[in-house]
């Protein structure tokens, strides 16, 4: 039950979210949860600063998921998440933040797991 929330300084167009939210279909696997039940948001042009001063170039990026992940998954995670959004978006690592939540109560469908 993960979600990916990315909340992105540059436009994205419609095939930039498309190939974004393929990418993290297959990324997810690196802290062991599958494409099945994840849930991807993508908000672009979303006013960022960093160190006071306002970013042309990057990303907030909110991973949530059921349970926990080893520290060392979420460590590469992170280095796939920045390499990922570097190549399709030109955002450089140095300004890309990526928090993880890990979450006990999940509801889903009218209940919870």
């Amino acid at each position: 039950m993960p979600f990916i929330d990315s909340k992105i300084s540059v436009p994205v167009s419609a095939e930039q979210k498309e190939e974004l939210k393929s990418n993290l279909g297959k990324l997810i696997a690196t802290l062991h949860k599958s494409e099945t039940y994840l849930m991807v948001g993508i908000e672009d042009n979303y006013d960022l600063w960093l160190g006071g001063k306002k970013l042309e170039k990057g990303a907030y990026i909110s991973v949530s998921l059921f349970g926990n992940a080893p520290r060392d998954a979420y460590d590469k995670l992170t280095g796939q998440l920045c390499e990922l959004y570097g190549k399709k978006l030109g955002i450089p690592g140095s300004n890309i933040y990526v928090t993880y939540h890990p979450v006990n109560d999940w509801g889903w469908n009218g209940s919870n797991f």
